[in-house]
């Protein structure tokens, strides 16, 4: 099924969020008072976080991979 060319771009923006979004909310994240242990060790916050960071990533860049593959595609049949 061909995407539109808004689609692609659509997809595009949103791989575009994911990396720009992600990596700040995982420093921030880092950051917080509640992501290390008073022995200096991560806590389950930190560890959920940078879980959901890592994924969101990945779904990002295979979003971003089918929007690009798809205006790709748009661009040979016009």
């Amino acid at each position: 099924m061909p995407l539109s060319r808004r689609a692609c771009l659509f997809l595009l923006a949103f791989a575009l969020w994911s990396w720009v979004s992600w990596p700040m909310f995982l420093r921030d994240s880092w950051a917080d008072d509640h992501s290390w242990a008073a022995g200096g060790g991560p806590t389950t916050f930190v560890v959920v976080h940078a879980v959901l960071t890592a994924a969101s990533l990945v779904f990002g860049t295979v979003i971003g991979v089918i929007g690009w593959r798809g205006l790709a595609a748009a661009r040979g049949r016009t």
